[in-house]
């Protein structure tokens, strides 16, 4: 299997989108758990358009992808991106942020897009 490298330029920008705490937290819930825009407005308690923004810079990026369901958009780490390798190294290194999701299903507002 070859291992693909990221050009440096490319690395570098991928590394400064997730320079953002707010992205990088967004990418680690994404690593494991597929969301939507309201929940990460719930757990960030930021507005919809700047949720929505977070997302857009991912997206562009590579870095995650998007799914309609129904009427609702669900998100998800793009593991076929180029860059996986990289955000998944980088992601191992960092604490497990699946809590956030359970706080939400305590509030009864993990399955809001159902």
């Amino acid at each position: 299997m070859k291992v693909s490298t990221v050009e440096m330029d490319k690395a570098a920008a991928i590394l400064k989108l997730l320079g953002d705490k707010t992205r990088l937290t967004m990418v680690k819930i994404l690593d494991a758990n597929d969301c939507c825009v309201c929940e990460f407005v719930e757990i960030f308690k930021m507005s919809q358009p700047a949720i929505s923004q977070h997302l857009r810079k991912l997206k562009d990026a590579g870095v995650v992808r998007e799914a309609r369901r129904g009427q609702w958009i669900i998100y998800s780490l793009n593991k076929g991106s180029d860059y996986y390798p990289l955000v998944q190294n980088l992601l191992n290194h960092l604490p497990n942020q699946d809590f956030k999701l359970k706080e939400l299903e305590e509030q009864g507002l993990r399955i809001s897009c159902e």
